[in-house]
């Protein structure tokens, strides 16, 4: 299953506006301005899962339901087969897909992330990001280069991560090829 990042922005004004609720507020809980927020709404900034999530949150709803406009129904138990997870759009070249995406009620995100290695994008700043809660990754292979407020790491194979998510943190895969590796998100 995918979904498109303008039905997702759409998805969002409409629920915001059905709520009742400002975008002074979705700001307010995304940690983004009004300009920005707006931004995200209309299509022209990237939807990063984080702030996907904090909308999702702000708004009483399901990560899930906000991305694809379906409700997750299961309650006792969830399997999703090798390859058929949710496939999730980016703009910054991260495939992910989300391990449990029909599961309800749902205490954190399991993703299944693939990092391109991107030459360009050795030399460059790293683009970092924070959000409320916390994450683990466990690199599957490939490596990855971490930067989580200000200090930088490089993890490979059978490494894994956890932190506090509020601290400013970014990552590129390195060593000239792709790093996947499994993310959960807690909120």
């Amino acid at each position: 299953m995918d979904y498109n990042i303008k039905e997702v922005s759409d998805r969002l004004r409409a629920c915001r506006e059905a709520m009742e609720v400002t975008p002074e507020y979705m700001a307010e809980r995304t940690q983004v301005s009004v300009e920005d927020y707006l931004a995200h709404e209309n299509g022209e900034r990237d939807l990063s899962l984080s702030f996907m999530n904090n909308c999702a949150e702000a708004l009483g709803m399901e990560l899930i339901a906000l991305l694809t406009g379906q409700s997750p129904r299961l309650t006792k138990y969830s399997i999703v087969r090798n390859g058929e997870g949710l496939q999730i759009e980016r703009r910054e070249r991260f495939e992910y897909h989300h391990l449990a995406y029909m599961f309800k009620n749902k205490c954190l995100e399991p993703m299944l992330v693939t990092a391109p290695y991107l030459e360009e994008q050795q030399n460059a700043p790293i683009k970092m990001s924070s959000h409320e809660g916390q994450e683990f990754d466990y690199i599957l292979s490939g490596q990855m280069k971490f930067i989580i407020n200000g200090h930088v790491e490089i993890l490979g194979p059978g490494d894994a991560l956890y932190l506090d998510s509020t601290n400013p943190h970014g990552m590129i895969a390195v060593g000239g090829e792709d790093c996947t590796f499994i993310a959960i998100l807690v909120s």
